[in-house]
Formats: structure tokens, sequence, C-alpha cells
């Protein structure tokens, strides 16, 4: 199957153009959720160098990464069973299932505790959620198979891959980290000689 990359430079340049126009989170998290919810509608753009799994650990792959930082994109590729530990992101961002299904479950702190927040909830192909300080940024994630690979598609308010965030343990207190990604190479929607439709 050709991969078709148009479709990836073209939703790159459509964020770009949303976050010229506003920086309204809300605006921002509904209308790039729209936008996500397209992309992840179709499943011919993803290269396969950036949709395997890792046997020991999810795998956050760069796809893209705006020059000023202002937003990235990700795919996140789980194995069969994998699992974040609970989380925080510290910037807004949009998940939308491109394969298979994910399971997100909401933290929160209620008073001295730090418990899950509401029910877990299933994420399936096509479908997207938010996430962000203002509306909630804290959550675990995980395959939603124990027999095969899911994989989302990512983006966030920020070069996600270079932003301190942390995780927590069950009393809520907070590990730094810093992601990086899984990759060193990145795929190239930009070069037009191959003239693939979008």
């Amino acid at each position: 199957m050709t991969t078709n990359l148009p479709r990836l430079r073209n939703f790159i340049a459509d964020i770009a153009t949303l976050l010229d126009a506003t920086a309204d989170e809300a605006l921002i998290l509904e209308t790039g959720g729209n936008l996500l919810a397209q992309l992840t509608a179709h499943d011919d753009w993803l290269p396969d160098a950036f949709a395997q799994p890792n046997p020991e650990r999810y795998t956050q792959y760069l796809l893209h990464c705006d020059s000023l930082q202002r937003f990235s994109v990700v795919s996140f590729v789980w194995g069969p069973g994998q699992s974040t530990p609970v989380h925080d992101h510290t910037v807004w961002g949009l998940v939308g299932v491109l394969r298979g299904a994910e399971r997100s479950q909401a933290y929160r702190r209620e008073g001295s505790s730090f418990a899950p927040h509401g029910p877990e909830h299933r994420l399936e192909a096509g479908e997207v959620e938010a996430v962000s300080p203002t509306i909630g940024d804290i959550h675990k994630v995980s395959n939603a198979f124990d027999d095969r690979t899911s994989i989302s598609i990512h983006v966030y308010g920020a070069n996600i891959g270079a932003v301190r965030r942390a995780t927590y343990d069950e009393a809520g207190r907070p590990k730094p980290f810093i992601s990086g990604y899984s990759n060193t190479l990145l795929p190239n929607p930009w070069d037009a000689s191959k003239s693939l439709t979008s």
C-alpha cells in the first residue's frame, strides 16, 4: 500500500493555521479535535516505521514538531496489554485513535488523596478526546487489547518530548520525567515529487 503522506501534510498545515488564528484553548481543542477526527478516520497515511510496537514498552514516535515548538504530532504505539503510569501533560493535548482502541482513566486530587475521577472510558478508532490542565490533565492510558497493537495519534501544544512532566504514585507524589521520542528520523510529508492524492 502506498502511504498517503499528503494527508499528514495537510493536517499539519491545518493545525498551524488554527494556531496562527487563535490562542483560545477551547477553540483549539474543538477545532483541532475535529481535524484530528478527520485524520484518524483514514488509515492510509502513517508510515510503517512509525507504527512499530516495542515488546518492552509503549512507544512515542515524533511525526512533526512545529519550528516554533507551538505543537507536535506523535504516533503512540501500544503493544498488547501495554499501559502508561498515571501521568500529566502540562499543556493542551488531543488524542485520536487510529487503530485498535485504548482505555483512559482520569485521576485527580481529592483532599489529601489521589484517586480515579469518574469511570474509565474506552476510545475507539476514529474517536478523539482532549486533555489540558484546564479541563483535566492527569490520567492513565492502556491498550484496550491484550492480543494486538493499538495506535493513537496525539497533538500537543508544545514539543511534548521536551516538556518536563510527571508520573504519580498511588499517593499522588510526582516523579518528574521528560519523555523524549522513540525515533531519530522523521517522516517526510513535504516531498511533492511523489504526487500522491490527498
